[in-house]
């Protein structure tokens, strides 16, 4: 790209030619506009950053800030209520004191330690799923035969959730994503029906407290922490929308890599012990990663050599950070037994995905369990019919048919 361009304004999100190659944008922005100005689909305008070391610093640096409800950021979409992101109560927790004790409440239940305890059943909730698809016979779509419901189940667990309600919160979770695939008026009402249901649940969680997150942030509440009910509730919003939506996607993502070039399911099956590195590979290989992390800087402040104003919003696109040829070696090839592999997309810094544990969990136990199951699995439509998933902040696959 050339410096004449550094100026123009490119539409944003960027097509990508399929569901599993990224869009050519990103190769040619890292090289020759790093930090590049972007319209979003709200119409705002924005900068984005694709360098690997870049979108670290951005992502690392507190002087960026993830409270898009302040005067002067842009809104992501047109809603009225804005993204996920722009959310006027989440911006209380985007910073500070309160989001350091919050974080720490929540990170207790994320810990590596209590994901490994959780990991057999885990592992059972996978073979029975694998156990109804199999059943039903091929072909068979991974999304919403294994990839869309064993997350739901993990979280509904931790939050003392009932499996039966899983459906609605999978609903609920799509609508609070949304970029252009539901209406205002559609957002307005998941958003109160979730709010409702969540408002009962707390209800009867304080009645008759478990062992579940919920019932640790009423205690916490109870023993003097600034823990009232709005917090209660977007903590499970939160929890439910980003432990679920992300995880769901990234299966069907993962195993839709692996088996476009079947080569690489051959190499997992002749080197199971590659599960580990390949589930990291296959995050940092995800081309189709969705919208990227915003951030919002009150100071003016330099990037790769460009100057980026006070009042401008971010957007890290850590997928396309994850290609940076000066962070990874053959970074356009998926290596299996790449280590190290110090990739982006849990984000970096105090911000750092709570749940990544868990997301790694949740990844090693399906790619394990289908390798030993199903063997001869491949991809029944060509990876370039694979169907993207529309209008959402986080990119995935609608259906991933499978025959073995």
């Amino acid at each position: 790209m050339s410096t004449d361009t550094s100026e123009q304004v490119l539409e944003y999100p960027f097509r990508a030619p399929s569901a599993v190659e990224p869009p050519e944008e990103w190769a040619k922005l890292r090289q020759g506009c790093p930090v590049a100005h972007i319209r979003l689909p709200s119409g705002d305008k924005a900068m984005l950053v694709t360098r690997y070391d870049d979108v670290r610093q951005v992502l690392s640096d507190p002087r960026f800030t993830r409270n898009l409800a302040q005067d002067g950021a842009a809104r992501i979409t047109a809603n009225e209520g804005g993204s996920a992101f722009e959310n006027k109560d989440a911006a209380d927790l985007a910073g500070g004191e309160a989001h350091e004790r919050w974080r720490r409440l929540i990170s207790r239940w994320f810990t590596v330690k209590r994901i490994s305890a959780m990991q057999q059943r885990i592992e059972a909730m996978t073979h029975q799923l694998v156990d109804k698809m199999v059943a039903k016979g091929p072909p068979a779509d991974l999304v919403s035969e294994l990839a869309f419901p064993l997350p739901v189940w993990v979280i509904a667990e931790i939050l003392g959730i009932s499996v039966d309600d899983r459906d609605r919160l999978a609903h609920w979770s799509n609508a609070m994503l949304t970029m252009t695939q539901f209406t205002q008026e559609e957002v307005d009402e998941a958003q109160a029906e979730f709010v409702q249901y969540l408002t009962g649940h707390i209800a009867k969680k304080r009645a008759e407290l478990g062992d579940d997150l919920l019932s640790d942030l009423i205690r916490a509440a109870d023993e003097g922490e600034h823990i009232n009910e709005r917090l209660l509730l977007m903590t499970a919003q939160g929890i439910l929308v980003a432990g679920h939506e992300t995880t769901s996607n990234m299966i069907g993502k993962m195993i839709a890599m692996l088996l476009s070039d079947r080569r690489r399911w051959e190499q997992l099956l002749a080197e199971p012990s590659l599960v580990r590195s390949a589930v990291e590979e296959a995050l940092r290989f995800d081309a189709n990663a969705g919208f990227g992390l915003p951030r919002f800087v009150t100071e003016e402040i330099e990037l790769s050599g460009t100057r980026v104003p006070g009042r401008t919003t971010l957007v890290c696109n850590m997928a396309a950070a994850n290609r940076d040829e000066g962070a990874f070696e053959r970074a356009d090839e998926m290596v299996l037994n790449r280590s190290p592999n110090p990739h982006l997309t849990f984000g970096a810094g105090a911000h750092s995905c709570v749940g990544q544990a868990l997301a790694r969990t949740e990844l090693q136990t399906v790619l394990s369990v289908l390798l030993r199951r199903l063997p001869t699995l491949e991809l029944a439509v060509s990876p370039a019919e694979l169907p993207r998933r529309e209008g959402l902040l986080v990119g995935g696959i609608e259906r991933v048919l499978l025959r073995w």
